[in-house]
């Protein structure tokens, strides 16, 4: 899907997306099958959507580019109703959008293009900032402001001269760097969260700094860094959240929960839950509920060979004294949940989204159970509540073959228990979600944020204080291995035919560490903590270019300038 996106934004018939990867990438012999077996996939699926009359995004892209944009008598109805135009972050945008530009801003009355030099995060998006600047011949006048209006001099100074230890020009400095950070060096990386924490608590309980104002950064964060980062500030009570965008929604322990009680709702599927995933579930969602006790009541109560009943039974088949360890409160509390679960499937089926929805505000949400006052759970359940309504709304009009006493198969409509089940049986397989707007949307919540460095950026606000985290960590410069795509091949700017070399790599890795650390420190009002774990979060020792080009520039200002006041630290 990614590879058919592209080639739709750049203009590439997606019959020709392995032809240009394999001509670029001198790949093995496998990769090159890879790429053939990619392509066939492409093909299967643009058929696919042919015969059923589907839009994915790359067919409503070349849909738009043919038959509409791409007709004269129909594009005046766009470009004659709107006259004047006012385009911001040029760079972010793909190649597609600025063809439409090209075109239509002869036919303006008067446009406003704004172009942020040195950004376009978004390549790995389809971004395309060389075609962007390319906009400026079709203006009567270009203006560039250089003036900064959110950092002050030595954090702007300081993402110029990390940008000369990366090879690009820089000039005498303007102001001490050495002034905007602090940087810290651990021995292992649990001692540099504490650190980063140990500074947060600082900043909020001593200097009176909105928690807001804070943004704790990496190249990326996993599982591991989210929970123990959110329980070390839970602990000290350190408002926080985190916000990661490529986080699966499986992943989310509400969202787990809410999936396995879907489970155990309708055994008919055949998806009954192991004891472990109901285990966990009830802890989340039963109040006061812990691993030991949760385990006991599945042993007992969850029997999955007798499903005329259950599976889950009611408390009262507990022994007295095993009851009385698990205690008559959570024995009412899951009497009520497993009620509720009964009733539902006694009833008429609905859709899976208004069961998640009724589940959420008539039982888990309310007092005694694990959602109440909960803000993550809250938010994790609207996500999926709204992933599985667009599954449904998206795959409810798709024919599907039903067996007939003919023998020969029919094409019929998924009725609702089928959409249920087949959201639930991909969902789990990592193949379905949704695109959640909500969570870019500013958030009024009084919390530091814990998110991917590029996530930050793209959410285009400035903060007063921000932590950098990992350091030395490669994921700072170095691209995610996609072995199906590339997106410097499949751009407006490449030339077909030629091959992706060495050099080439490095170059965009130091331009786009380049590009990451300008616009971060661009967006800092105040100061910069940057941390880093000597054996990071692998066991490995940490030694990325951004470590790197630090001490070069620390090393090329003690030559030209005295010692800036010492703000560094190790443990």
């Amino acid at each position: 899907l990614d590879n058919l996106e592209k080639a739709a934004l750049i203009g590439l018939p997606h019959t020709e997306v392995a032809a240009r990867l394999k001509s670029a990438l001198d790949a093995e012999i496998s990769s090159r099958v890879a790429f053939d077996h990619a392509q066939a996939c492409l093909s299967a699926f643009r058929a696919f959507c042919l015969r059923h009359n589907l839009l994915d995004f790359s067919l409503r892209v070349e849909t738009f580019r043919r038959h509409v944009w791409g007709n004269l008598a129909l594009r005046p109805m766009l470009t004659h109703r709107y006259r004047h135009l006012i385009v911001d972050n040029l760079e972010e945008q793909n190649p597609f959008t600025h063809q439409i530009l090209a075109d239509w801003l002869p036919q303006t009355e008067s446009a406003l293009l704004i172009f942020d030099e040195e950004a376009g995060y978004r390549i790995f998006l389809g971004a395309s900032p060389s075609t962007a600047d390319a906009l400026q011949h079709h203006c009567d006048a270009v203006h560039r402001r250089t003036e900064a209006r959110v950092a002050p001099p030595p954090v702007l100074e300081l993402g110029r001269q990390i940008g000369a230890s990366l090879g690009l020009p820089a000039g005498p400095p303007a102001a001490d760097p050495r002034l905007a950070f602090t940087f810290h060096q651990s021995r292992f990386h649990p001692q540099m969260l504490g650190w980063v924490v140990e500074q947060i608590d600082r900043l909020v309980n001593e200097e009176g700094v909105s928690p807001a104002e804070i943004v704790v950064l990496a190249p990326f964060v996993s599982d591991a860094m989210r929970f123990s980062f959110l329980t070390e500030m839970e602990r000290r009570g350190l408002p926080a959240r985190s916000h990661r965008p490529s986080r699966a929604l499986k992943e989310e322990p509400a969202a787990m929960a809410m999936l396995t009680l879907a489970r155990l709702l309708r055994p008919h599927w055949g998806l009954l839950p192991d004891p472990f995933d109901v285990m966990q579930a009830l802890r989340l969602t039963i109040g006061g509920l812990d691993l030991v006790r949760a385990r006991l009541l599945v042993d007992v109560l969850y029997r999955p060979h007798k499903t005329e009943d259950g599976p889950l039974f009611p408390f009262e088949e507990v022994a007295g004294p095993l009851r009385e360890r698990i205690t008559y409160q959570v024995g009412q509390k899951f009497d009520r949940l497993r009620a509720w679960l009964r009733d539902e499937r006694e009833a008429v089926a609905v859709p899976l989204d208004h069961t998640f929805s009724r589940l959420f505000g008539e039982l888990l949400s309310q007092p005694g159970y694990g959602f109440h006052q909960s803000l993550e759970a809250g938010e994790v359940v609207a996500k999926l509540v709204e992933s599985v309504k667009k599954f449904r709304l998206a795959t409810g009009q798709v024919p599907i073959l039903r067996p007939t006493e003919g023998g020969e198969p029919e094409e019929v409509l998924p009725d609702v228990d089928t959409l249920n089940r087949a959201y639930l049986h991909l969902i789990e397989q990592g193949v379905v979600a949704a695109l959640y707007t909500r969570s870019w949307e500013p958030t009024p919540a009084e919390a530091v944020l814990i998110a991917p460095a590029y996530t930050f950026l793209m959410s285009n606000r400035p903060v007063d204080y921000q932590f950098w985290l990992d350091a030395g960590s490669s994921g700072w410069w170095e691209r995610i291995a996609q072995p199906l795509t590339h997106p410097y091949v499949l751009a407006a700017d490449w030339t077909p035919g030629r091959v992706w070399q060495d050099e080439d790599e490095v170059a965009h890795q130091l331009d786009r560490l380049n590009r990451l650390v300008l616009g971060l420190t661009r967006r800092c009002r105040k100061h910069l903590f940057i941390a880093n774990a000597e054996i990071g979060e692998r066991g490995y020792e940490q030694k990325g270019r951004l470590l790197l080009a630090l001490q070069q520039m620390l090393r090329r200002l003690e030559k030209t300038s005295p010692p800036a006041p010492a703000k560094t630290g190790q443990s």
